[in-house]
């Protein structure tokens, strides 16, 4: 029985810049969050949007994680 050969959904060569935005922005998310919380008073923040952000932030660290990965030669 032949199996098929898998490939990835995106070309290679976007890997590296896929690697860059998406670290840029959950970089830029965390300061938004860190910034968030220095400035804010303690009773007038907002649980579900410190939640959000720290989420969204997350999400684009760990896919960023993944491409730099991938864009070094390291397929996981």
């Amino acid at each position: 029985m032949m199996q098929a050969s898998i490939s990835s959904p995106l070309p290679v060569a976007w890997y590296p810049a896929l690697a860059v935005l998406t670290v840029a922005v959950g970089l830029m998310l965390t300061a938004s969050f860190f910034i968030y919380e220095a400035t804010v008073s303690t009773r007038s923040r907002s649980l579900a949007k410190e939640l959000t952000t720290a989420a969204v932030a997350s999400v684009f660290l760990g896919f960023g994680s993944l491409f730099v990965l991938l864009a070094s030669g390291v397929f996981v």
